[in-house]
């Protein structure tokens, strides 16, 4: 690697890092499309899992007081429950279709979310939440989108800020540290990615830490706000990435 890639490596994982500090997702949204200018795909993602783990570990410290732990159970267990079945559902799956499909879901229901005026949906209860969850899980092992769907239901559910950072965050390095050992343990990371997210580290610890100062000034609608806001540029690039190059 040149100069210039050991450049957009660091910029891409201290852009990562900032996301996941300040929402407690998004470090492959905003890294793998600088870090796939300077890197093959399955480096890419590789690194783009273990600096997630590390990005969302980093900022626990000075987030989890304020979890409430009770309502982040049903969504762990569900997920742990979703990993392997959308693992299984890989070699059935059209790429194209899905990406396009969660894609659009993703620009269409975070919008009428802004739009809409707050709700409080209690529908369901702990069964709806694990339900959610092992979707989530599912659409994780299937195509590494683990956050979208307890994301948008934590926001559908109304609570605080800080009750749905604990479920993003949670759930998310739940289920990010059981794909990266999986992967790991079938040798799917390479020495490569291991080299450059030691290289990453110091960039995504700084995002991070940075992200994470920035979270604890925002007030609950701006922390909506960025969250919806986060899931409509997932939803446009996923469509992009099926229709310009699917």
């Amino acid at each position: 690697m040149h100069a210039a890639a050991y450049a957009l490596l660091f910029v891409g994982a201290l852009a990562g890092g900032f996301v996941s500090g300040l929402a407690g997702f998004g470090t492959a949204l905003m890294a793998l499309g600088i870090w796939l200018h300077v890197m093959p795909p399955s480096t890419a993602v590789a690194l783009v899992l273990i600096c997630s783990v590390i990005a969302q570990i980093s900022t626990l410290p000075s987030m989890w007081r304020s979890f409430d732990l009770s309502l982040v159970w049903p969504f762990v267990i569900g997920g742990l429950l979703g990993v392997p079945i959308g693992t299984t559902l890989v070699a059935q799956a059209d790429p194209g279709v899905f990406k396009l499909t969660v894609g659009i879901f993703l620009l269409v229901f975070p919008l009428a979310l802004y739009v809409s005026k707050p709700m409080a949906i209690a529908f369901g209860g702990r069964f709806a939440d694990a339900a959610i969850g092992v979707a989530g899980g599912i659409l994780g092992g299937l195509a590494g989108l683990s956050g979208p769907l307890p994301i948008l239901w934590a926001s559908v559910r109304g609570w605080g800020k800080d009750e749905r950072r604990g479920i993003f965050q949670t759930f998310n390095i739940t289920v990010l540290f059981v794909a990266l050992c999986l992967q790991t343990a079938g040798g799917m990371i390479g020495r490569e990615a291991l080299w450059l997210a030691m290289l990453a580290f110091p960039g995504t610890l700084l995002g991070s830490w940075l992200g994470a100062r920035l979270y604890h000034v925002l007030s609950d609608r701006n922390f909506r706000d960025v969250v919806l806001g986060l899931l409509l540029l997932s939803g446009a690039a996923l469509i992009w990435s099926s229709i310009g190059h699917g």
